[in-house]
């Protein structure tokens, strides 16, 4: 038997499906460190049925599935299958007819783990069942990685008596026993249970046939109860039928009273009829002369009220008169005050308006001053232009001149600021 293939997606740093082909007994997988090296035996180990994180190197069996990186995101499930060349017959049993085996697992996110052999789905025993005797499993000595020698060397002999039994294809024969010697336990406690069972049913039995002729007892006495009971019961019909013929003959006799008692209330119904009458008319002249009596008071009393309100109303009338003679005089005050205050007024605009006059006269004057000084101003710049370019004068005289000019153009400002 030989390794032909293996086939792995999202399994710790194969994230993307990939496949690893055996075409010679003698394959090396060589690269850098963390590339990914023992990845690979822990996937075919995990295939094969381990069932422990720490040797798989990690703290939970979830831990196997591609977690994400910085490029890529984190993967739902994971499988590894590995399929076998099976021509030399290795495997033994119903698959020994068959040329290839291919095992798979597939885990998810919730630690859920899945057996497929050949395509159909088992049990974990089934796959290591499949390979007791041929050396392959788990933790077999096929598999040896860094530490396995010392261990071996180092092994008790109750540890070393595994390998040798499982180098010897014994495992096998000695898992089948213990299987078989489990089974045959189970087999004599369920004969216990059984023996167990067949005690308790016959004391239920015994009890059920004592409760069997009890009630048989039961029944006898239940129906001479009946009899009993019909026989009682006829003696009390007999009993309670005199008695009931006594008590019809008292009710005629009760009856014929009743319709005398009865005539003799219908007589009195008839006159209690009569005076109903009478006290519904006299009800009726009261409830009239009631009416009466109340629209006479209600009368009165909406006069009174008519005239209480006209007195109230004659005596805010009367405040209001003294009021508005009040008000009157008041505004004949303001008035007069207002008149004599509009003269006042008027005699100011008139005189406002004689000094508006006398100002456009002095406006008048004070732009024709104005034209006067700017057509002075541009004959001495003439003078002044001409007598520059003609001589070069002494540079006192230039700063009289300049002091003159300055003085000049401060008449002129404040000519502008008049205007």
């Amino acid at each position: 038997m030989r390794l032909e293939k293996i086939k792995l997606a999202g399994f710790k740093s194969f994230v993307d499906p990939t496949s690893i082909p055996f075409s010679s007994d003698l394959i090396g997988i060589v690269g850098p460190n963390g590339c990914g090296k023992s990845n690979v035996i822990d996937a075919v180990r995990w295939v094969l049925g381990e069932s422990s994180a720490k040797h798989l190197r990690g703290d939970q069996m979830a831990d196997v599935i591609f977690n994400g990186s910085t490029t890529r995101k984190p993967v739902g499930q994971a499988f590894v299958e590995l399929v076998f060349d099976n021509t030399d017959a290795t495997i033994t049993g119903e698959f020994a007819s068959y040329r290839q085996i291919s095992l798979k697992r597939q885990v998810n996110r919730e630690g859920q783990s899945v057996y497929f052999l050949n395509g159909t789905r088992c049990r974990r025993k089934d796959i290591t069942d499949l390979f007791l005797g041929t050396g392959l499993g788990p933790r077999s000595y096929a598999i040896i990685e860094q530490g396995t020698i010392s261990r071996l060397i180092e092994a008790k002999p109750d540890e070393l008596r595994v390998f040798l039994e499982e180098a010897a294809g014994i495992s096998k024969y000695k898992e089948r026993r213990r299987d078989t010697e489990n089974r045959m336990r189970r087999t004599r406690e369920n004969l216990e249970r059984i023996a167990d069972l067949c005690e308790e049913i016959e004391k239920q039995c015994r009890h059920l046939k004592r409760q069997a002729s009890t009630a048989e007892r039961y029944k006898l006495l239940k129906e001479e109860e009946r009899q009993l009971k019909a026989q009682l019961l006829a003696l009390r019909w007999r009993a309670l039928n005199d008695q009931d013929e006594k008590q019809r003959n008292a009710i005629n006799v009760l009856e014929i009273k009743a319709e005398e008692t009865i005539a003799e209330q219908r007589d009195l119904e008839k006159n209690i009829e009569r005076q109903r009458v009478q006290q519904h008319a006299q009800q009726s002249s009261l409830a009239e002369i009631q009416a009466e009596f109340y629209k006479l008071g209600s009368d009165i009393a909406k006069m009174e009220q008519e005239l209480q309100h006209d007195q109230q109303l004659k005596q805010q009338l009367q405040t209001e008169l003294t009021h508005l003679k009040s008000t009157l005089s008041t505004s004949e005050q303001a008035l007069t005050s207002e008149e004599r205050k509009i003269n006042e007024i008027v005699e100011s605009i008139s005189s406002s308006e004689r000094l508006l006059a006398d100002a456009k006269q002095q406006e008048e004057k004070a732009a024709e001053v104005l034209v006067d000084v700017e057509q002075a101003m541009n004959q001495w710049q003439n003078a002044w232009d001409d007598f520059t370019y003609q001589v070069a004068e002494p540079k006192r005289k230039i700063d009289v001149e300049k002091t003159k000019i300055d003085q000049l153009e401060n008449q002129l400002l404040q000519s502008n600021k008049r205007l």
